[in-house]
């Protein structure tokens, strides 16, 4: 199961690099990491210039030259967030997306925000993908149940259920919010006003709480705008005490490819000011250095 989240094409901060030379950024790479000292900015020039498609082969290139895997060697030589950040772009999207929700669901509790993030805003070819990881690492963690179906047009069954009804009928909410495409879907959302006078959202709001409301709000944000979604949640991983910076990372680093464009342009609609301004007032160090290098500057 899989929500049909629609993806921008062509609409990242990061591209092919033309004239790419596996062997020089290789032999960059090497002498940062096995010299005196690290040199964190050949890192970040190489790391974050380069797409995921082409860091891959300098990651399987470096591991024939040096008989060492990339990630380990940037393990071994940075640290903290400037090292999580470093060891995701070298990551392949499905690994990441993987290795992110096996840290959600292990261990005491369940980050309920990052699975609801990454099933809500995921298209269904990356899910697939993520799937196939996911049982390719023989995880022995219980597969998570949160995803719920995906949104379906049954404008009347939602009211009925939500609305119209006192208490609610979740299950019919999961049920109704299920296989149809994208424009299917928004138009559900027109039609669920036409009927109800109020937005589905609001309905959810109202009508439940805990994760599922939190899930099922996610999906109906994301029918509408996967950009706007992600921008809302690097605001909030940035706003208050403290940064939240495996959700900056995680957004930062997958969507970089795919429509971070698209999110710089609803962060600054929504919140009057560019995620470059807030990584650089939020952010320090070669791990923020990183993150505006993604970003693109878009003052």
């Amino acid at each position: 199961m899989c929500f049909c989240v629609p993806q921008s094409s062509a609409r990242g901060t990061v591209k092919d690099k033309a004239n790419f030379k596996v062997e020089e950024d290789v032999s960059a790479l090497r002498k940062a990491i096995e010299g005196v000292g690290t040199t964190e900015k050949t890192l970040i020039e190489v790391l974050t210039q380069r797409s995921n498609a082409q860091r891959q082969l300098i990651a399987k290139a470096y591991e024939k030259a040096t008989g060492r895997k990339l990630a380990a060697d940037l393990e071994g030589d940075t640290h903290g967030d400037f090292e999580d950040v470093l060891v995701a772009l070298v990551t392949a999207p499905d690994i990441y997306d993987c290795q992110e929700v096996i840290k959600a669901i292990k261990g005491a509790g369940t980050t309920e925000s990052t699975l609801t993030e990454i099933f809500a805003s995921r298209s269904n070819r990356q899910i697939k993908a993520l799937s196939e990881a996911y049982l390719a690492s023989k995880c022995s963690y219980t597969e998570t149940q949160i995803i719920v179906k995906q949104l379906a047009n049954v404008h009347d069954a939602l009211y009925e259920a939500g609305e119209k009804k006192w208490g609610t009928d979740e299950g019919t909410f999961i049920d109704v919010l299920c296989h149809r495409s994208i424009p299917q879907l928004r138009q559900t959302l027109v039609e669920y006003k036409n009927i109800s006078k109020k937005t589905l959202q609001e309905s959810i709001e109202s009508e439940m709480s805990g994760s599922m409301e939190s899930l099922l709000v996610a999906v109906v944000k994301c029918v509408k705008n996967v950009p706007a979604y992600l921008a809302e949640r690097l605001f909030r991983s940035m706003k208050g005490a403290g940064t939240t910076e495996s959700t900056l990372t995680r957004i930062m680093v997958s969507r970089s490819e795919i429509d971070l464009l698209d999110i710089r342009a609803e962060y600054k609609k929504l919140f009057g000011s560019s995620i470059y301004s807030a990584l650089e007032s939020e952010v320090s160090g070669s791990y923020g250095d990183t993150l505006k290098r993604l970003c693109g500057q878009d003052d």
